[in-house]
């Protein structure tokens, strides 16, 4: 097992080890450098899964105090759980359900596209499709991305076939079981999709790409890996002349180390990312690293969504098989005339009935709801993925009074829903049910958004330093070897799932800071 001393200066430390932390330290270690990989949670895997949804959630969860407030409706259902994210190495891969969409070339040119969206803080990505392309393909045959590469579509499950038939009856053209990061067929040694379903509590089957057994393992195999769970990053450190110097984190037994570093990443995903740059504030950074354009933390972005679920006269059994393998995509193409900017998708989505009595009606209790329940085997389930406007009021911000138990501020997320996501919202919510009545449903539910999955923003790219936190490497304009590589650096949320172009994004960055090393810029 390797391990780097904590005075090694010429490390690059990376806090996070999900989508784009994992893959950027296997990246960086096939080039070569030294890395150390600092991760919050304990390193599970396929043997200590369980399909059972409250095990899974309290193995895989990130539960630390959050509080949260906005006019969203998880403020209100959920004011602890804005986020629904994983503490544990890969991080959210292990949970996530391998959707995996390329964003369209329209969604890079957002402010441009969309004109002025009143109270939106639209802005136009610093790079573009084309740019982005080659880097995409990577992260398509990296995770074996299905429908490309030569890669079979997954079968489609009853949840899937109800979709279809509903969908092409109602009009809809681009309907098929999805570019899934699961193996349909023995890939990279590891097995096809055994279609057990239960995908949000870790993948049984290996077959689900997850940095956790494919990213970690090979970027170990190189000998320049140290892998740290249950290692809390606290503090980025700095020199006089502004230079990141290390990162302060609490070990396993709590005690603090600091660990030198050349470069340091960041990683945490889009709260704890956001947290950890304002904590680090300084007499040289008073509003937090990387903060001189105020705009640490803000535009946070968690897509459009909700769910339509429906009850047939026969069984369904829609959690029997891959969860998100279906896909109508017809509503993701750039049309301003149904009343709202931007596009969404309907994705196949199916909770285990534990979860669904939580979360179908949040609240809700009595006879009628039972009655629901009881309908839970002939039930069926779509998801509503779409994009929503940056507004800089959302935004994570620290805790004026509440501390963790290191005796930091816990962060809050704040969300008010945009008129436009409303609208694409219910929009949505009609042509869900379109689709379920027309295949004969008995009832149609309109089920309101979960605790967020698809966390972007609070640390976004931008061309003009004053606009942004990084520029279009993901690179802080403030300090040249601080780097944003996860999702946080969205300029815009586009109306796709977000882990492929966060895994295309880390393969970028890895060769940017491979470049600029051997300038001796970094």
């Amino acid at each position: 097992m390797t391990r780097f001393d904590f005075n090694d200066a010429s490390v690059v430390v990376i806090i996070g080890s999900g989508a784009g932390g994992g893959t950027l330290a296997n990246e960086l270690c096939q080039k070569g450098f030294k890395v150390v990989l600092l991760e919050a949670g304990k390193r599970q895997s396929p043997a200590t899964f369980r399909n059972d949804e409250w095990f899974a959630f309290n193995q895989l969860a990130w539960l630390d105090k959050r509080t949260t407030s906005g006019n969203w409706q998880i403020a209100k259902d959920f004011p602890n759980l804005p986020a629904w994210t994983c503490k544990t190495v890969g991080g959210t891969t292990v949970h996530w359900a391998g959707a995996s969409l390329r964003f369209q070339e329209h969604e890079f040119k957002a402010k441009t596209t969309y004109s002025n969206v009143t109270g939106a803080n639209l802005l136009d990505w610093p790079l573009t499709l084309a740019e982005l392309e080659p880097f995409y393909a990577k992260a398509e045959f990296k995770m074996g991305v299905t429908r490309t590469n030569d890669i079979p579509g997954l079968p489609g499950n009853n949840n899937f076939k109800v979709m279809y038939n509903g969908a092409t009856r109602a009009g809809y053209k681009t309907v098929h079981t999805g570019r899934m990061a699961i193996n349909s067929r023995p890939r990279d040694d590891r097995s096809s999709c055994w279609q057990l379903g239960f995908c949000f509590q870790g993948c049984k089957s290996g077959a689900k790409w997850s940095t956790l057994y494919t990213e970690i393992p090979k970027a170990e195999a190189t000998g320049k890996l140290d892998l740290r769970p249950q290692s809390r990053a606290l503090q980025i450190q700095h020199d006089k002349q502004g230079k990141a110097t290390g990162v302060l984190y609490a070990d396993k037994e709590g005690k603090h180390v600091l660990q030198k570093a050349r470069i340091v990443c960041v990683a945490g995903n889009s709260i704890e990312s956001a947290r950890l740059l304002l904590n680090s504030s300084s007499s040289t950074f008073p509003q937090g690293l990387a903060n001189s354009s105020g705009q640490v933390g803000k535009n946070y972005m968690r897509h459009t969504t909700g769910s339509v679920y429906a009850t047939f006269a026969k069984p369904v059994y829609m959690n029997r098989g891959t969860v998100m393998a279906g896909i109508v995509a017809d509503e993701s193409e750039l049309n301003l005339k149904r009343g709202f900017a931007g596009g969404f998708e309907f994705e196949t989505i199916s909770l285990g009935l534990p979860f669904a009595a939580a979360f179908l009606k949040p609240g809700a209790w009595g006879r009628d709801y039972a009655r629901l329940l009881d309908q839970y085997p002939n039930m069926a389930g779509m998801w509503i993925v779409g994009e929503d406007m940056p507004q800089e009021t959302n935004a994570v911000t620290l805790h004026p009074t509440e501390k963790d138990e290191w005796g930091l501020p816990i962060p809050n997320v704040h969300y008010d829903d945009h008129p436009n996501d409303l609208a694409m919202r219910n929009y949505a919510y009609k042509r869900g049910a379109d689709i379920y009545n027309a295949v004969g449903a008995t009832q149609i539910v309109a089920v309101p958004p979960y605790p967020s999955t698809h966390n972007m923003g609070t640390c976004r790219m931008s061309e003009n330093p004053r606009d942004g936190v990084c520029n279009k490497w993901g690179q802080t304009h403030d300090i040249k070897n601080l780097f944003i590589s996860d999702g946080s650096q969205f300029t815009t949320s586009a109306g796709e799932n977000p882990t492929l172009t966060i895994v295309t994004l880390a393969i970028r960055q890895a060769d940017h800071i491979a470049n600029e090393s051997s300038k001796k810029n970094l």
